[in-house]
């Protein structure tokens, strides 16, 4: 699968990064301050997607009671608090390490914010394994095609000489845009079935990867 590129894309939270469960979390104690129903682990991963304002609109959120802006603002803090809670999803690491041995070059392409991504990546040691770390300039997770666009610009790559890995339909779009081939990843923010809709290849492991 990997040898016919020359650059491997990844997404960050809920594809290299176990986090999913935190974010569900942190979600429902938000909904919960508010007198509102919390949703279930499985519910999470059929309603979220990008932009995340949308999904809050879908889950209930009165935006004219608390703006997009304060919630967004309200959940990366409980996020922030507790982002070294979590951890790499297994295998996670000899991928990485995997793809640099088969003299693949990588990029991070991440919905989360720029400072904060690096961050992490430095506090899991993967920082000097990526050539491009690329992340948003808020915390309010409008997508990614716009950055996805300009990184691939930047690598100077043609059509399907790029793969992106990611956990959520949204990243199949971005690699619709930017003209790079995709698969997709189970543990993430979707559902296998979501996932399976977007007629691409759809990983139980990570570990799969090596072995294609």
């Amino acid at each position: 699968m990997l040898q016919k590129y020359r650059h491997v894309i990844w997404d960050w939270n809920g594809t290299l990064l176990d986090d999913a469960r935190l974010c569900v979390e942190i979600l429902n104690e938000i909904l919960q301050q508010r007198n509102k129903r919390p949703v279930t682990h499985e519910q999470y991963m059929e309603e979220f997607g990008f932009p995340v304002r949308n999904f809050y609109q879908r889950l209930g959120f009165d935006f004219s009671v608390d703006s997009f802006e304060a919630l967004a603002d309200e959940y990366i803090g409980k996020y922030d608090e507790r982002r070294f809670e979590c951890r790499l999803h297994a295998h996670a690491t000899d991928v990485v390490r995997h793809c640099l041995d088969q003299g693949l070059k990588q990029s991070i392409l991440s919905a989360y914010h720029q400072a904060r991504l690096e961050e992490v990546l430095d506090f899991f040691e993967l920082r000097t394994l990526f050539t491009h770390v690329v992340g948003l300039d808020d915390f309010h997770a409008n997508g990614k095609i716009h950055q996805g666009i300009r990184l691939i610009e930047e690598l100077g790559f043609g059509p399907r000489q790029a793969l992106l890995i990611g956990d959520t339909i949204h990243d199949y779009e971005v690699a619709q845009e930017i003209g790079a081939d995709c698969v997709l990843f189970v543990g993430g923010h979707n559902t296998k079935e979501r996932l399976e809709s977007c007629g691409v290849p759809v990983l139980d492991s990570l570990a799969e990867l090596r072995f294609e």
